[in-house]
C-alpha cells in the first residue's frame, strides 16, 4: 500500500514536472515569435510586435501589427524640410519606412527569414526626447502574437529574473535569449533633456543590436512569465544595461493618444485616425552648431544599435 501511494505520488510529480517543461518552452517560443530585427538604413536594432484589431472600413476590422523600437534605432530615416505655408515657414518632418525582419526556424535550423516593410507612426529622439518609437507593419496580419505588458506605476523589485530576446550584433544575431535580473531601479541620465530621464537597470547581456529589444519576466515570477518590463536602450557593458521601464513607456504613450499599443483594453482608433497622428511632436530649436550635443551620461552609456 505504502508502495502504490509513493508510486502515485511520483508520478504525479512527474507529470506535473512535464506539463511545467511544457509550459516553459510555450513561453520561450512566444518570447521567440514576437522579436524582430528592426533594420533602418545601415543601423540595425531590435523590437517587438503587437497585434491589435483596428477598424479599417465602416464595417471591417482587421489585424494589424504594430513594432515597439528605440527611437534611436530608426532616426537615421528621419528628414525635416522646409514648406511655405499660408505665408509662414513651416517645416515638416518625414520618415523613411524602416524594415521589420523576422527569423524562421525549422526543427532548430534558419530556413530564411521574412522582411517587411512598417510605417513610422510615433518617434520620440534619444536626446532631448524618451528614445521611443511605434512602427506599423503594411503587411496586414504578419502574426498573430501579442506582447503582454506588465502595465504598473510600481517599479519591479530589485532581484526579479529577465529574459532579453533581441538582434544581439544584429540580424545576425536576431531572436538571441539572455538571461538577468533587476539590479536597480530610477536611475537617472542627464541626456539633454533637462529633467533628467529615467532608466531601470539590469543584468541581462546585451550587445550593439539589442536596442529596442524587449525585456521580459521569467517564468518564475508567478503566472506573470513572459510580461514585457521594459525596452533596453542602453549600456555601459554586456552585463549593465538600461531599460526604459514600462511605466515611463505608458506615460509617454498616453500623452501621444497611443496608451492603446500598451494596454488591451483601451480602444484602439480607426486606421483613419492613426494614420493622422503626428509622428512627433514640436521640434526643438537647433543650436548654431549642427552637431549634437554630447552629455558624460550619453558616453557613459551609449546606445546599442549595430
Amino acid at each position: 500500500m505504502i508502495a502504490k501511494k509513493i508510486f502515485f505520488v511520483f508520478a504525479s510529480l512527474i507529470i506535473a514536472l512535464s506539463a511545467q517543461v511544457k509550459a516553459d518552452e510555450a513561453l520561450y517560443k512566444k518570447l521567440q515569435d514576437i522579436s524582430v530585427t528592426v533594420k533602418s538604413g545601415y543601423s540595425e536594432g531590435s523590437g517587438v510586435i503587437i497585434t491589435r484589431d483596428v477598424r479599417v472600413g465602416p464595417n471591417k476590422i482587421e489585424k494589424i501589427n504594430f513594432v515597439w523600437t528605440a527611437g534611436h534605432v530608426i532616426d537615421n530615416l528621419r528628414s525635416v524640410r522646409t514648406i511655405i505655408k499660408d505665408g509662414r515657414q513651416i517645416k515638416v518632418v518625414e520618415f523613411k519606412d524602416a524594415q521589420v525582419v523576422k527569423e524562421l526556424i525549422e526543427n532548430g535550423r534558419r530556413v530564411g527569414e521574412l522582411k517587411m516593410d512598417a510605417k513610422v507612426i510615433k518617434y520620440s529622439p534619444s536626446e532631448e526626447g524618451e528614445d521611443l518609437a511605434l512602427l506599423m507593419v503594411r503587411k496586414r496580419d504578419f502574426i498573430q502574437q501579442n506582447v503582454d505588458f506588465c502595465i504598473s506605476e510600481n517599479p519591479i523589485p530589485i532581484g526579479t529574473e529577465l529574459y532579453h530576446v533581441g538582434s544581439l550584433l544584429g540580424q545576425q544575431g536576431s531572436n538571441s535569449m539572455t538571461r538577468g535580473i533587476i539590479s536597480q531601479v530610477g536611475r537617472v541620465l542627464n541626456l539633454g533633456s533637462g529633467d533628467g530621464v529615467v532608466f531601470d537597470q539590469t543584468t541581462v547581456t546585451a550587445f550593439p543590436g539589442s536596442s529596442g529589444g524587449g525585456v521580459f519576466l521569467s517564468e518564475r515570477s508567478e503566472g506573470k512569465g513572459g510580461q514585457y518590463v521594459g525596452m533596453l536602450v542602453r549600456g555601459a557593458g554586456e552585463t549593465f544595461n538600461l531599460i526604459v521601464p514600462v511605466r515611463r513607456m505608458k506615460r509617454w504613450a498616453d500623452s501621444q493618444d497611443i496608451g492603446w499599443a500598451l494596454d488591451t483594453n483601451l480602444e484602439v482608433p480607426s486606421l483613419e485616425d492613426i494614420l493622422k497622428f503626428p509622428i512627433e511632436g514640436a521640434i526643438p530649436e537647433k543650436k548654431d552648431s549642427d552637431e549634437k550635443s554630447i552629455f558624460p551620461d550619453a558616453i557613459t552609456f551609449p546606445t546599442l544599435i549595430n
